[in-house]
């Protein structure tokens, strides 16, 4: 941390709340990220598309004014700029941005029609791109240290043939190159930008090809805390990197 930001006894930043953005905030793993970063003093936007009534029942269990729920289609360039100008107008600060929306498709690649195909890309990997892009001045304002996070796959890192939800895995490989290019980017400012990915986890689709680890999904609580740690000033010197939470699991 700089040395002319120092904290509070309580240990929130001197200069004012801290506000972090979470897409795909309101079910599952986006959910337990947004309960956690609340438990650890950030209010946060949660992001949704048609999970309105889950976000809403999300914002009413958190402590009062810890939380606002937004509305937004990241498939397309409207509802990305949609989003941007929410936390824009809204708390006009961002501290930390957490690219969690992916989808993934049950399908096998002859299944897909060229629309599907590129509707899954745009949502899993482009919209990392604009709402990132678009976020950038907040958080090149934040009076710490604006950190990025996005939520890959622990097979991200590899080139190779995926049959099933093909779209899902050529966009979550473009997320990755994405987080290195931006931390390479943003090296000499103030903002880290770095990648989690999970294994199979408690809500994952469909059934492991392999056994898993301990013969159990990991945890939504085993990914926060590879967040946590990112987000920690022990991580100010950690960018570009990807966190694999998968308990050895698809290796490969």
């Amino acid at each position: 941390m700089p040395a002319d930001r120092e904290r509070r006894p309580d240990g929130e930043p001197g200069e004012g709340q801290r506000w972090a953005l979470v897409t795909a905030g309101a079910q599952g793993l986006g959910r337990a990220i947004v309960e956690g970063l609340v438990d650890d003093g950030l209010s946060v936007l949660v992001h949704y598309h048609r999970s309105r009534a889950p976000a809403e029942a999300l914002i009413a269990e958190l402590p009062e004014g810890r939380a606002l729920a937004v509305q937004a289609d990241l498939s397309g360039h409207d509802g990305c700029e949609m989003l941007v100008r929410a936390v824009q107008q809204g708390p006009g600060r961002l501290d930390v941005l957490v690219n969690n929306l992916g989808v993934y498709p049950e399908k096998k690649l002859l299944e897909f029609d060229p629309a599907e195909f590129r509707q899954i890309f745009e949502v899993t990997c482009a919209s990392v791109f604009q709402v990132t892009m678009g976020l950038l001045p907040l958080l090149r304002d934040a009076p710490v240290r604006g950190r990025v996070i996005n939520i890959g796959d622990s097979a991200a890192d590899r080139i190779e043939a995926r049959v099933l939800a093909t779209p899902y895995h050529i966009a979550k490989m473009g997320v990755n190159v994405l987080t290195r290019t931006f931390a390479k980017a943003l090296k000499d400012e103030s903002i880290t930008v770095n990648m989690v990915s999970p294994g199979f986890l408690e809500n994952s689709v469909g059934r492991p090809g392999e056994p898993l680890p301990n013969g159990e999904p990991g945890r939504f609580a085993d990914i926060l805390g590879a967040i946590r740690y990112l987000l920690s000033p022990a991580a100010d010197y950690v960018s570009g990197t990807n966190i694999v939470v998968s308990g050895g699991w698809n290796l490969g």
